[in-house]
């Protein structure tokens, strides 16, 4: 059996050459100008807050639409659009996720997505700050989010030329029309976002 299994291993191994080490590195010089459409399968935005002091909630989004438009000769000038379907929405209680999605927070039925459209960009090498207009529940407000570059290069799956990007930024759900259990349930909310696009 440990033969077999030894065997089985080796020849997984010899059929994937072409995953012998990661494909994307954060070398921003492997940029290429384009607009890049945002790979949905492989970007999140994961939230965070505090719950009574006692624990730290966290949720997810999921299934983004959107693009990015980059050309290294000009960072500064770099855009980015992203549709947030708010049905995408997902936490460990089940019970929970069904309450987030109610009128007392983000009233899906009637606002099923959330929206960011960049208005400046803001390079520093790898790093950079993005600021831009997030709409949420119908209300608009401008977030900061402070960017850097995991990774370019091309996808061996889909061979296509892709960058990614991690972001961080922090909003006060009140100012959303969130306040629902406010001051119990912090107000304060983390956002930590993983992103890849594809050319």
């Amino acid at each position: 059996m440990k033969k077999l299994l030894a065997a089985a291993s080796m020849a997984m191994l010899i059929a994937t050459p072409a995953f012998a080490q990661m494909p994307g590195a954060p070398d921003a010089s492997r940029i290429a100008a384009a607009t890049y459409k945002v790979d949905g399968h492989h970007t999140q935005v994961v939230w965070s807050l505090n719950h009574m002091g006692f624990s730290i909630l966290y949720g997810m989004f999921g299934e983004m639409i959107g693009s990015l438009t980059l050309d290294p000769a000009n960072p500064s000038a770099a855009k980015v659009v992203i549709d947030i379907p708010m049905s995408g929405s997902t936490t460990t209680s089940p019970a929970f996720t069904k309450h987030l999605a109610s009128k007392d927070l983000f009233e899906v039925e009637k606002f099923p997505t959330a929206k960011f459209v960049s208005t400046s960009v803001v390079v520093d090498g790898q790093t950079a700050k993005i600021t831009g207009d997030l709409t949420l529940k119908g209300v608009t407000k401008p977030v900061v989010l402070d960017a850097k570059l995991t990774g370019a290069g091309t996808n061996p799956m889909s061979k296509a030329a892709t960058v990614g990007f991690e972001a961080t930024a922090k909003i006060k759900r009140s100012e959303f029309g969130l306040g629902y259990a406010l001051p119990v349930v912090g107000d304060d909310v983390d956002l930590k976002i993983t992103a890849a696009f594809e050319k």
